[in-house]
């Protein structure tokens, strides 16, 4: 496997501060609850928690549809949910990368059944063409084909520690 570099830090870095200024003017006064998709999500959301610049709550959720497979399930399983409060609250889920959608729809409903006032989709990443008909209010970037690891995503449990994005490739 080799390792095809996508987004330096540098580039990560302006990202974020992109989408945190833009969080920052439509959630200023509100302090929502930014909720990171675990595992993949965690050091976006420190950053972004770092440059946000309005109050915030931080929790977590694990869900899994990928585990040790190379390519994801249709079912999404949550694995670890949230402990803070949601009804009346704003909410942002924070993810990684939005592929199919299929995590993100789940946690929309879920969250919905917990009363929040307001439901937010933020991702680093979004593929272009994927999760049609589902909206992200938050997007640092769109992506065309390739399995992307670093900056907290994976490939099976490794390369998480990798400061820049890369693209897997085979060879």
């Amino acid at each position: 496997m080799g390792l095809k570099p996508y987004l330096k830090p540098e580039r990560l870095e302006e990202i974020v501060g992109q989408i945190a200024l833009e969080m920052a003017s439509q959630l200023s006064g509100a302090n929502p609850v930014l909720v990171g998709v675990l595992k993949g999500s965690f050091v976006f959301l420190a950053d972004l928690s770092r440059k946000l610049g309005i109050d915030h709550e931080i929790d977590f959720i694990q869900t899994a549809c990928y585990g040790m497979r190379d390519i994801p399930a249709n079912e999404v399983l949550i694995l670890r949910d949230i402990t803070a409060e949601l009804k009346g609250r704003d909410v942002v889920i924070v993810e990684d990368i939005i592929d199919r959608g299929h995590t993100a729809r789940v946690l929309l409903e879920h969250f919905r059944t917990r009363g929040a006032k307001s439901i937010r989709l933020c991702a680093l990443l979004k593929r272009q063409g994927g999760a049609p008909g589902l909206h992200v209010d938050f997007v640092g970037e769109e992506i065309g084909e390739g399995f992307v690891i670093g900056y907290g995503m994976d490939y099976k449990e490794q390369y998480r520690n990798l400061s820049g994005l890369y693209l897997l490739e085979d060879g």
